[in-house]
């Protein structure tokens, strides 16, 4: 789910729970009624069959509860910005939205702002302790086994990669880059986090060939400075008022068009957070 649509879901479920609204049921194809406009199920299936392919087949009653809700807050924040004179009818909810959040105030972040969020958030940056990590791959045991005699004979491992390992690394010498255990297969996490700086692990068997590790360096966990996670820490800071601004937005729509989920009419058992019309025995 994109950022959007959780934050859409988490507004809803915050902001929704009015009272279910007294009104007649209309024709069995309408699923939904914003303010006047009549929501009708097979625009619905459409926008899922767009989305999910046919993935949309067989989804339970709470995961479709949760994507009608999902589309019926993209249709407000569509009607709200046509009304404000943003966008055209035709326009998808991602411009509309686009558009709205544009014209909300998000000002840039102050130092004093990032300082005072990384002090709050700073144990979420933390990192475990990691290895960076070289290796030579081959086909076969016996040229794995070659090569590391020749490593331990006091050949550069780099050189003896870029010669005989199949790995795609091997042009840079068999450097793979930084691994914390989690990065790893459990087997090869025993191995290599028990290695030296520098030390080079015995031949490592696998389904797809032979492997012999050297650790470059040891990274213990630590929580970095500011400095170094500074762009993350504003581009989190700026998604939060994104976030915030959206939620206002979706919640002057809910203010401007009341919303009514007609629950018969669906072809699953409606769980979500919209007032559902009621009563169903009110003919139209």
């Amino acid at each position: 789910m994109s950022r959007r649509a959780a934050v859409l879901g988490g507004v809803l479920a915050a902001a929704l729970g009015a009272c279910a609204a007294e009104a007649p049921l209309p024709g069995p194809d309408v699923a939904a009624r914003l303010g006047e406009a009549e929501v009708r199920y097979a625009e619905f299936d459409a926008h899922l069959r767009g989305t999910l392919g046919e993935g949309a087949a067989g989804l339970a009653s709470e995961a479709l509860s949760q994507l009608l809700d999902q589309f019926l807050t993209e249709r407000l924040l569509v009607r709200l910005a046509v009304d404000r004179g943003l966008v055209g009818a035709d326009a998808d909810a991602g411009r509309a939205t686009d558009e709205l959040l544009a014209r909300e105030p998000r000002p840039a972040p102050t130092e004093a702002e990032v300082t005072a969020w990384y002090a709050a958030q700073r144990e979420s940056f933390r990192r475990p302790e990691r290895v960076e990590l070289a290796q030579i791959l081959t086909d076969d045991r016996l040229t794995a086994e070659r090569a590391r005699r020749e490593i331990a004979a006091g050949s550069d491992f780099a050189a003896v990669a870029r010669r005989v390992s199949s790995d795609p690394a091997a042009a840079s010498g068999g450097q793979t880059g930084l691994f914390a255990r989690e990065d790893l297969p459990p087997a090869f996490a025993e191995i290599v986090f028990k290695l030296d700086e520098g030390g080079v692990s015995e031949v490592v068997a696998t389904d797809y060939g032979f492997h012999v590790f050297q650790v470059r360096r040891h990274l213990p966990a630590e929580v970095p400075a500011l400095e170094e996670v500074r762009d993350q820490v504003i581009a989190r800071l700026t998604a939060e008022r994104a976030d915030a601004a959206l939620a206002r937005l979706v919640s002057q729509a809910r203010s401007r068009y009341a919303v009514q989920v007609f629950d018969r009419n669906l072809p699953f058992a409606y769980h979500g957070a919209f007032p559902v019309a009621r009563p169903y025995d009110q003919k139209n």
